[in-house]
């Protein structure tokens, strides 16, 4: 079988000749030109485990650069640790891989630490994972799933009942969520299943009614559950409380016993697939009765005649003032480090790292076994992992550079995904205009451009845009688009439909929500920082008619540092328009008189989690309960703090040790320290029938906005804006002239 899924490229067997010396920036990932390199750091963790330990077979799951402490980092690059100091002098850095495999015969999982000696990758440390932990699911044993469920017995014959043969019978692996019916020491997968009755059709449009269970590691399917149905109230007064005036075909939205029959315990008759093909590739729409392509849209171009205004070497890119390392990781897929603006000739870090390090998408149907589908595409799967191959013209618009990719495949060798990441300019609208309206005032306008740096992922059924945006203003933004095709399962005839949305005859789409957790380690103007929570409050005890608030108009401003760990998890406050600013408390505005900052604006992509606080999804995702959490950061041995859900979540239970529940107890203080930000947004997904058969993008989106940063506006010099391109619509009737705003 094939180790690259279809959104990868190529997959390396050999390594190369190591490079001296091995980066050029200590932030640059084990991925090309660098691929060879987990081919390397596989061969000698193969080496050592047959020289030194018992096991026989080895499935690597993930290899990855284990970065260097920050502080070396800064040093290597000369950034100081505070605006205007010194920088610390470099130090050596190691450069070292961590790696995360699976002993096949035994089952056990285990974590490797392999350093860089000279020309030679050599294991520090090898540590064998507790019972019950278990790294992140391959693609590989995604793909795999599909081919256990049509060869087992049992799966041949209940799809048989419905009418689909074996050929036909296609599965979407997912993390088996919480079921502690089964074993921990097991490596699970739940398979969603669908029917596809052509080569390229929608297999979506055909879900069947049943979910093999499968072990990974034993590769067979070791159970298969029926979701119960539901149907109007007749005796049971299972919803009754709820006011809901239907019943299940079981007593209990609890998981039935293992034992006996599966569709008997279902309480309900057999569902076959429905029929009808909805489909979305272009030759197969044009087969489908009364549709025809719009032949209306004309070419709309992206051109720029003297090239593009940003500088890429190797990692490190370059655009306007501002500077960045961008790079592939397995799991968070774009990671984007040492982030600096130069403020007329001063080089100001404003963020050590900005990245994407959560997320959880919990379902809300309650009937076992829909309970199970919340998945952690983040920790789970790996947004790199999933991450496309991107091509130009349609997923990148204009003048692009890629940035290639790569992880490791169960062999060890290296699955290369080559333009996984774009770079590329946009045109942003306006950036500020003002017009004086006297009788012979002047006006300017300038437009505003911003650099985007873009990966598209694709999770089974969802595709998540991911846009990270630098502006000219000093703003950042993080966009996440959100389409493909929606999770559904197939619904009776006449059946309610209370926790989903009927898309089409047969088709349910249960409602759901997609929960991110956005990672900042902030240095702005260094490493000690304080975040500062804000709240706009009517002027206090000044009722309106008083002395002090006659008008009853008058409104402040009042901040409160978030200063010790059990303090770090806030909630939003919308009555006080709350907001939060990471800020350096040495540096001062020459006027304002307050510390230089960056605000967070989150207010409209905020989404409060509709699972109960003690259910399973609240305590394996601890992050999602709140709008923001402040940890202090800890480097060790093996890194910082990352995962809020921890750094091993498949098959969790509970919240990990290592996960942000635990890491805001204490009084541990969070004042001018190295400290981190998990800013949790999201939407709550009410499938509509237009989203169906592919969803159009929906948009969630996350600024970072300089407050007191600057002396002023940092843009003020861009050059104004004269399109000389631009010209009338329609030629005939238009009067159309450059305008008194357009640069002259």
């Amino acid at each position: 079988m094939s180790t690259a899924p279809s959104t990868a490229t190529d997959v390396k067997t050999s390594p190369a000749p190591l490079k001296v010396p091995p980066f050029k920036h200590p932030l640059d990932p084990l991925t090309p030109d660098e691929e060879s390199l987990i081919i390397a750091v596989s061969l000698s963790i193969r080496r050592y485990t047959a020289e030194k330990t018992d096991i026989k077979a080895i499935r690597f799951i993930t290899s990855y650069l284990l970065p260097p402490p920050k502080k070396a980092v800064l040093a290597f690059l000369g950034v100081p640790l505070q605006t205007g100091q010194k920088p610390e002098s470099p130090v050596e850095i190691v450069r070292k891989a961590e790696v995360d495999f699976i002993d096949v015969v035994a089952g056990d999982s285990y974590n490797a630490i392999v350093a860089l000696h000279g020309q030679d990758w050599v294991v520090d440390s090898l540590d064998k994972l507790p019972v019950g932990v278990q790294p992140q699911i391959s693609v590989e044993e995604l793909l795999r799933c599909e081919e256990i469920i049509r060869a087992d017995e049992r799966v041949i014959k209940y799809a048989a009942e419905v009418g689909i043969k074996p050929e036909q019978l296609h599965a979407d692996g997912w993390a088996i969520g919480y079921d502690d019916r089964f074993p921990e020491n097991s490596r699970i997968q739940q398979a969603l299943l669908f029917a596809r009755y052509g080569r390229h059709e929608n297999l979506y449009a055909h879900p069947l009614d049943f979910i093999p269970v499968v072990d990974s590691v034993k590769e067979k399917v070791i159970h298969v559950d029926f979701p119960a149905h539901y149907r109007p109230k007749a005796s049971h007064a299972l919803f009754e409380k709820a006011g809901l005036n239907v019943e299940l075909t079981v007593e209990s939205t609890k998981y039935p016993s293992m034992e006996g029959d599966p569709v008997q315990a279902s309480g309900r008759e057999r569902l076959p697939p429905p029929l009808r093909s909805y489909d979305f590739l272009p030759d197969l729409l044009e087969k489908t009765d009364g549709f025809k392509f719009r032949d209306d849209v004309k070419p709309l171009h992206v051109v720029q005649p003297e090239g593009v205004s940003f500088k890429v070497d190797g990692h490190v890119l370059e655009w306007q003032k501002w500077k960045m390392h961008v790079a592939f990781h397995h799991r968070e897929g774009i990671a984007i480090s040492t982030i600096t603006y130069n403020d007329n000739g001063v080089v100001r870090p404003i963020f050590y790292r900005l990245s994407l390090s959560e997320m959880i998408v919990p379902y809300g149907a309650p009937e076992h076994p829909h309970p199970r589908k919340h998945a952690f595409d983040v920790g789970e799967y790996g947004m790199g992992t999933m991450a496309n191959e991107l091509t130009l013209g349609c997923d990148c618009l204009g003048q692009i550079h890629y940035l290639p990719g790569a992880y490791v495949a169960h062999d060890g060798k290296a699955v290369i995904v080559k333009n996984t990441i774009c770079i590329h300019e946009e045109d942003a609208g306006l950036l500020w205009k003002h017009t004086d309206f006297r009788v012979g005032g002047r006006a300017q306008a300038v437009r505003s451009r911003r650099l985007v740096i873009q990966q598209i992922c694709t999770l089974a059924n969802y595709e998540y845009i991911f846009n990270y945006m630098f502006y000219q203003d000093g703003n950042i933004e993080v966009e996440v688009r959100l389409t493909g095709i929606l999770q559904v399962y197939v619904q009776g005839q006449n059946e309610p439909n209370l926790f989903g949305t009927t898309l089409a005859p047969g088709v349910n789409a249960h409602y759901h929500q997609h929960i991110f957790s956005v990672r900042v380690d902030p240095m702005v103007d260094g490493l000690q920082n304080t975040v500062v929570e804000t709240d706009v409050l009517p002027l206090p005890n000044a009722p309106t008619g008083s002395p002090a608030n006659h008008m009853g108009n008058a409104f402040i401003t009042r901040g409160t540092p978030i200063a010790v760990a059990s303090e770090g998890g806030r909630e939003f406050d919308y009555a006080k328009d709350r907001r939060w600013s990471i800020v350096n408390p040495k540096v001062v505005h020459p006027h304002s008189g307050r510390n230089a900052g960056y605000s967070i604006m989150s207010k409209g992509a905020m989404a409060p989690m509709m699972a109960l606080p003690d259910s399973v999804v609240a305590k394996r995702a601890p992050f999602a309960t709140k709008p923001l959490w402040v940890v202090k950061d800890v480097e060790g041995p093996k890194g910082g703090r990352v995962w809020p859900s921890g750094k091993y979540v498949p098959q969790t239970r509970d919240s990990p040790a290592d996960s942000i529940a635990h890491w805001v107890k204490g009084g541990e203080s969070l004042v001018e320290e190295d400290i981190l930000l998990y800013l949790t947004i999201g939407i709550t997904h009410i499938p509509r029938p237009e989203d169906w058969p592919v969803m159009p993008v929906e948009h969630l989106r996350l600024l970072f906005r300089p407050t007191n940063f600057f002396e002023a506006n940092p843009s003020m010099d861009v050059p104004g804006a004269n399109d000389k391109q631009s010209c009338p619509a329609f030629a005939e009737g238009t009067n159309a002239s450059a305008g008194h705003s357009c640069a002259q």
